[in-house]
C-alpha cells in the first residue's frame, strides 16, 4: 500500500516539526516504534490531534511508518473542540489527543475511549508578535489596548479557554479584533503581519522560528494546559493506535515533545 502522512479533512466540521536534536531522538523513536507492537503493523492509522501537536506528531508518525513499511498514518490536526465534535458525530479515528482535559471529557462522556486517557505533556501560552514587534507589545496588559490589532483563539478551543482564564486571573478586559478557530490560525495572523500580537502556545512561537518573536508573560504559569491522549473504542486499527500512543509516551516521545518546548506531564 502507499504509505501516507496526510491531513484528513472531514465534512462534519471544518478543519483546517519537530526534528529531534542531533538525530539521536529520532533514532531512538524509530527503535521504540519498531518494538511497541508485537507484530508488524499495517493498514491505515488515523490520529485526531490538537493543532499545536502538528510538528511533533507528524514526525512521530513518520518514524512509526519507517519502522512499519506496511503502515500509513493520517492526521486530522485542528482545534480540540472541533475534533471532539467530529468524534461524537461519528467520525472514524483510532487516536485522539486533546490540548486540554475538557475536550477529552467530551469524548469520554460519550463513551468513545477504549481506556482511561493519559496526560502525556503540557503547554503554556505566550504572546507572538511579528518580527521587530512593530506594535511595541510588552506583556499581557497590552491585550486590553484598543489601539492594537489583536488575535486570540475562540473561547471553545483550549488555547482560547486558557486565554480567558489568564485574562480573568490578571483582571484584564481583553479587546481582541479576531477570535480564531485554532492556535495555528491565530499564529498565521501574526506571520502575515495582520495583527500586532496573538496569544498562542509557547511551542507554536518556537516552531515558527524567525517568522515571529515571542513575549513570555508570568501570568501564563497560572494556566498550564494538560494534554491527554487515548485509543478510541471503535478504532479501526487498534493495534497501530496503541503503538502510536506507546511511542508518544515513550522516552523518545517525551524527548521530542521537550525539544519542541512542551512541558513534562
Amino acid at each position: 500500500m502507499r504509505r501516507t502522512r496526510a491531513l484528513l479533512v472531514l465534512p462534519v466540521v471544518a478543519t483546517v516539526g519537530l526534528t529531534a536534536c542531533g538525530g539521536s531522538a529520532s533514532d531512538t523513536a524509530a527503535g521504540t516504534a519498531s518494538s511497541s507492537a508485537g507484530g508488524d503493523l499495517s493498514g491505515t492509522l488515523t490520529v485526531f490531534a490538537a493543532a499545536s501537536l502538528t510538528g511533533v506528531f507528524g514526525n512521530l508518525g513518520d518514524q512509526l511508518m519507517a519502522a512499519h513499511p506496511g503502515l500509513g498514518v493520517r492526521f486530522n490536526f485542528a482545534g480540540s473542540s472541533a475534533l471532539a465534535t467530529q468524534l461524537t458525530q461519528g467520525a472514524p479515528a483510532d487516536v485522539f489527543a486533546s490540548a486540554n482535559e475538557e475536550q477529552m471529557t467530551v469524548v469520554t462522556d460519550a463513551g468513545l475511549q477504549a481506556g482511561d486517557p493519559a496526560v502525556f505533556t503540557g503547554n503554556v501560552l505566550e504572546i507572538a508578535v511579528p518580527e521587530g514587534n512593530p506594535g511595541g507589545v510588552t506583556g499581557l496588559a497590552d491585550f486590553g489596548d484598543a489601539d492594537l490589532t489583536l488575535a486570540v483563539c475562540a473561547a471553545d478551543v483550549p488555547c482560547g479557554a486558557a486565554a480567558a482564564a489568564v485574562f480573568a486571573d490578571a483582571g484584564i478586559t481583553a479587546q481582541p479584533d479576531t477570535e480564531e478557530e485554532d492556535v495555528k490560525a491565530a499564529l498565521t495572523k501574526v506571520q502575515l503581519g495582520e495583527v500586532d500580537a496573538a496569544l498562542v502556545y509557547a511551542t507554536d512561537v518556537r516552531a515558527a522560528g524567525s517568522d515571529v518573536e515571542g513575549v513570555p508573560f508570568p501570568e501564563a504559569e497560572q494556566e498550564v494546559n494538560d494534554y491527554p491522549i487515548c485509543v478510541l473504542e471503535a478504532a479501526p486499527n487498534a493495534e497501530a493506535a496503541q503503538a502510536f500512543v506507546d511511542l508518544v509516551e515513550s522516552d523518545a516521545g517525551r524527548l521530542a515533545l521537550a525539544d519542541a518546548g512542551f512541558r513534562a506531564p
